[in-house]
């Protein structure tokens, strides 16, 4: 739904399908429903979730005039799209997958421009959107240095290749689309520090003879321009993870000027050990399911962290009075304590007050999609879960 604070979506990652067919089947079983609970009365805004199978299908001209028409009739419209799994999200196992293909490939590259091509059908006029997509790749993918060093060029030469493609398309169409950069733990792009110096270091002065020669732009017009169009995908759980949230971020983004394409409502799983650790980590357990990466960053007394590639790789490593986890496990919003667990519900609320006072983005993307691999005691019905969220966040802007 639109608001004074930006266009207030959910990701339909969390359901099912990796064929159109399917997933509009899922989409036209739970939109209407959960449009009742949280849009009654505006249009229902969706964070489409596309796999590269599926956008093979949806952009042919008479599936796209269907789910048009479909949307129309519903009172809903497409904001954004999540373009950072290409393909089998819904797995039995997802884990590192869920990077293939990565950016050194032309697979993301077309992949990536399809569903620009998609959005811009799907967007209402006069809005702008953007794609999410991966932090270029997964670090475990490198063999060594001279091989990352090497890929990072060939990462960053494919993003600019996008960022030609979406400046011509603003030239020619007069709409502006952005590419969301999503860093996550273990990503190349691993923490928003490293997704500033990487936009500085190495996207800006590679950019800038290719906006040159390509459209004869000098250095600040092409600096502008990239800006525009390639952005920070601001995923809070994420960000947390690598303890960033802070005033850290906003000074950051002030300084450097780098736009904010959507901020990614999220919250991390958060546990402090204040006793003896063998309970709780016995208690985590469910939540170290074979789906999804759950990285870990353990944050000890002395201020030192410690990262873990997967949840069970730090219970096996076993845990000390005083360390904190942070677990990248998209835990509900809504609630702050899980058990004896808690979350990061306080960087979202952080973020989201930020977002009150000046907005950052036009795009808030709920994004809570382990509905389905949450202990027992934690599952509630879709249509419940995805409602109790949006109407979270719609409490704490004080809309009604």
């Amino acid at each position: 739904m639109k608001t004074k604070f930006g266009h207030l979506t959910y990701c339909s990652n969390i359901h099912v399908g990796e064929s159109w067919e399917d997933h509009f089947l899922e989409l036209k079983t739970y939109l209407p429903q959960i449009k009742k609970e949280v849009s009654p009365n505006i249009p229902l805004a969706i964070g489409l979730r596309l796999s590269h199978e599926a956008s093979l299908t949806l952009i042919q001209k008479d599936k796209l005039l269907e789910w048009k028409e479909w949307l129309t009739k519903e009172s809903m419209y497409v904001i954004s799209i999540n373009g950072f799994p290409y393909g089998g999200f819904h797995s039995e196992i997802v884990k590192e997958n869920v990077y293939h293909p990565d950016w050194s490939t032309r697979e993301r590259y077309e992949y990536t421009k399809r569903l620009f091509e998609i959005l811009h059908e799907l967007l209402p006029k006069g809005e702008e959107g953007g794609v999410s997509t991966p932090p270029l790749s997964y670090l475990y993918f490198e063999t060594n240095k001279i091989d990352l060093k090497s890929n990072v060029e060939t990462y960053t030469e494919n993003i600019i290749k996008t960022l030609v493609d979406l400046i011509r398309f603003n030239i020619e169409s007069n709409r502006v689309l952005h590419l969301d950069i999503e860093p996550e733990p273990d990503g190349i792009i691993g923490t928003f520090t490293d997704w500033i110096r990487w936009y500085e270091i190495e996207l800006l002065p590679r950019a800038l003879p290719i906006l040159y020669r390509e459209f004869g732009f000098e250095k600040d017009v092409a600096i502008q321009n990239t800006k525009e169009h390639i952005r920070l995908c601001l995923d809070v759980c994420h960000l947390a993870v690598t303890n960033e949230v802070n005033d850290v971020i906003l000074s950051e983004l002030n300084r450097t000027g780098i736009k904010v394409g959507r901020i990614q409502v999220s919250s991390a799983l958060k546990i402090k050990f204040t006793g003896s650790p063998e309970p709780i980590l016995n208690a985590l357990k469910p939540f170290d399911e074979k789906k999804y990466l759950h990285q870990v960053v353990s944050l000890n007394k002395d201020g030192t962290m410690i990262s873990y590639r997967d949840l069970g790789d730090a219970i096996n490593a076993g845990a000390k009075p005083g360390e904190e986890w942070r677990i990248h496990f998209h835990v509900p919003i809504f609630l702050e304590k899980y058990d004896r667990f808690l979350s990061t519900q306080e960087e979202l609320m952080f973020m989201l007050g930020e977002q009150k006072k000046a907005p950052l983005t036009n795009i808030l993307e709920v994004e809570t999609y382990t509905w389905n691999v949450l202990p027992k005691f934690l599952q509630i019905s879709l249509v419940s879960s995805i409602s109790r969220e949006i109407n979270w966040v719609k409490s704490i802007f004080g809309i009604t």
